[in-house]
C-alpha cells in the first residue's frame, strides 16, 4: 500500500477513486507511566511515555486506514492527514485520514 500527503503519487496514473478513507483509535497509558511523566513534565525534557502513546496510536490508526482502503480495492492512498485530540486525561485519540485510490 503506497501512502502519501500528496495529492498524487509522482509518475503513477490515478485510474479509479474509493473515496474517503479512516482510522482511528483512543489509547491511553498505564497509570504508573502516567504518574512518572507527570513527575517528568516539572522539571522539563521529553515525556518519552507520551511520546510512545501517540506513536503507537499513529501506527494503529494508519493500519486501520489501510485496512479500509484495502477492502474497497485501492493499492494506495492519497492526501493522508492525521489528527489529534485528548478524550480524557492520559488518553488520546488519533485519526488518520485519506482518499483511496487505484494506481495504473
Amino acid at each position: 500500500m503506497i501512502l502519501t500527503t500528496l495529492d498524487y503519487v509522482p509518475d503513477r496514473e490515478i485510474v479509479e477513486h474509493y473515496g474517503l478513507v479512516n482510522g482511528s483509535t483512543v489509547r491511553s497509558k498505564h497509570f504508573g507511566k502516567d504518574f512518572l511523566a507527570g513527575f517528568k513534565n516539572m522539571v522539563g525534557g521529553e515525556l518519552k511515555a507520551y511520546t510512545e502513546l501517540m506513536e503507537e496510536t499513529r501506527n494503529e490508526a494508519t493500519q486501520r486506514l489501510i485496512a479500509q482502503a484495502q477492502a474497497k480495492g485501492a493499492n494506495a492512498v492519497v492526501a493522508l492527514r492525521f489528527g489529534t485530540s485528548d478524550v480524557a486525561q492520559g488518553a488520546a485519540e488519533v485519526f488518520a485520514y485519506g482518499t483511496a485510490v487505484r494506481l495504473a
